[in-house]
């Protein structure tokens, strides 16, 4: 079996992901983060800068050309090496950053993350085991990662933006457990079956499998795993009890949220409406009434001042309101030029559309709150303005949450892409899929972010598509919120 060291990690979560990989790779569900990617590789370049001036291995779908121009790095008594290439019997691996100080090697695996996780320390074993069978002499093992204390002022700081944990000790204790997993990994990979192995906690950690679906096929539509509220853990628990069945779940000791979900959807129950709650959640409200929604993106290089690795940055927002009541329906909206720090002219603009001591609803409010309060901590002009808007924000999320107002086709969330289409079935101006190009945050993440390197008509059908997302957004608050007034009259 050919093993690289994202197939090892692979196979350290679980043997039968790898098997699937290789032999039913169609069966694999879709659940790649296109930002995480980008993200990841941006890390990685600026990371090989750590050490000064590098050699960089390229790339090649060959990978004995990748091993070959390695071993001509090699040949420099003190070097570093980017993406340094190695094979031992079948087990490959590129290493992000090999320091060469005379006879003895250092290695350093670089990670996108700001925290080290146990499944880092199985791919740097990994690569140290087949450098040290190769006979390179690695008395340091490091994990790169950033800083999320690190905040950017002026030039960037590599020794401030990166952590090098060293590891040395755990990945030389980890070296016979390697040998092992590969030996087994070898021995799995030889079955010309689907192998039996069942469905527990590895499924979901340290990361989601996208075989998942394939793996729980044998289960009904309804079961365990479709139920919101349920920690994983108890979900393969009743699962290994052979309790996945929502009719069995039924029977079972629960939160009481959780079997009204299960009662729901077997039982196809009426609409539960709590109007005396529903009433006093309307009543927190008054007019004028804003209704708020803010796209924003994240950084893991920080390009601007007071920025910190993945700190969320709001770079839009849709603002529907209504002055009084039975008054018409005003939108104002903003969307920052692209290429620059866009929280400035955002926060201007933001306490000219909204004004002080008005009423502001947010589905979700602690993100809402949350993009105002650094706001108003960057910018102590407009903080008085920005934290008076903060202090008259409301959820309208609370009656969903609550479940003071339930249906069945909610399927157990309070999230507004659930609580939209359940309210309105039949409206096509308030599906996302009827939308161009944008249908998701994450979309929009991405969108923006990339926007720059389009053509200025690309730009231009890009921020009216951003423009119509986000706006649908509070659009969707408005119209729910009419749902819960029209149910108390």
């Amino acid at each position: 079996m050919y093993l690289s060291k994202s197939k090892y990690c692979n196979a350290v979560q679980c043997n039968k992901m790898l098997w699937l990989d290789k032999f039913m790779p169609l069966e694999k569900g879709e659940i790649s983060n296109q930002a995480v990617l980008d993200n990841g590789t941006e890390v990685g370049i600026l990371a090989k800068q750590l050490f000064g001036k590098y050699v960089d291995i390229p790339f090649s779908e060959h990978l004995e050309d990748m091993i070959k121009d390695t071993n001509e790095a090699l040949k420099e008594e003190n070097t570093v090496i980017t993406e340094a290439s190695f094979d031992y019997q079948g087990n490959f691996c590129s290493v992000d950053i090999l320091v060469k100080k005379g006879n003895t090697f250092e290695l350093y695996e670089v990670k996108s993350s700001t925290e080290i996780k146990e499944i880092y320390i199985d791919d740097i074993s990994y690569q140290v085991y087949v450098l040290t069978q190769l006979g390179y002499n690695v008395v340091k093992s490091c994990i790169v990662y950033l800083n999320r204390f690190y905040v950017r002022k002026g030039s960037l700081e590599l020794d401030k933006l990166f952590i090098k944990e060293n590891v040395t000790k755990i990945v030389k204790e980890k070296q016979k457990e390697v040998q092992e997993k590969i030996e087994e990994i070898n021995q799995y990979m030889l079955q010309k079956e689907e192998p039996k192995d069942d469905i527990g906690m590895h499924c979901m950690t340290p990361y989601e499998c996208p075989f998942f679906a394939h793996c729980t096929k044998h289960l009904p539509e309804k079961n365990v795993f479709k139920l919101r509220r349920m920690r994983n853990s108890s979900k393969f628990k009743f699962y290994k009890q052979g309790i996945y069945t929502y009719e069995d779940l039924v029977h079972e000791k629960m939160d009481k949220k959780v079997k009204q979900q299960i009662e729901f959807e077997l039982e196809h129950k009426e609409p539960e409406i709590d109007k005396t709650a529903i009433q006093e959640f309307l009543n927190t409200l008054s007019y004028p009434l804003y209704f708020l929604d803010f796209e924003t993106y994240q950084q893991s290089i920080p390009l601007y001042d007071d920025v910190k690795p993945y700190m969320q940055i709001p770079f839009q927002y849709s603002l529907h309101y209504i002055e009084k009541e039975d008054d018409s329906l005003k939108h104002k909206e903003f969307l920052a030029p692209v290429g620059e720090d866009p929280r400035r002219k955002l926060a201007e603009q933001l306490v000219k559309d909204i004004p002080m001591n008005v009423c502001t609803l947010a589905y979700n409010m602690n993100f809402e709150k949350s993009v105002i309060k650094s706001l108003a901590s960057l910018f102590p002009d407009l903080s008085e303005h920005l934290m008076n808007i903060y202090e008259n924000i409301k959820d309208l999320m609370v009656p969903f949450y609550n479940r003071s107002y339930y249906v069945e086709e909610m399927e157990g969330s309070y999230s507004i892409k659930y609580v939209l289409p359940a309210l309105f079935q039949d409206d096509p101006s308030l599906n996302y899929h009827n939308l161009n190009l944008i249908h998701n945050g994450e979309e929009a993440m991405t969108a923006y972010q990339n926007m720059e390197n389009l053509s200025l008509e690309g730009q231009e059908k890009l921020r009216e598509s951003l423009l119509k997302y986000c706006a649908l957004d509070t659009y969707a608050m408005v119209k729910i919120w009419g749902k819960l007034k029209e149910c108390v009259k």
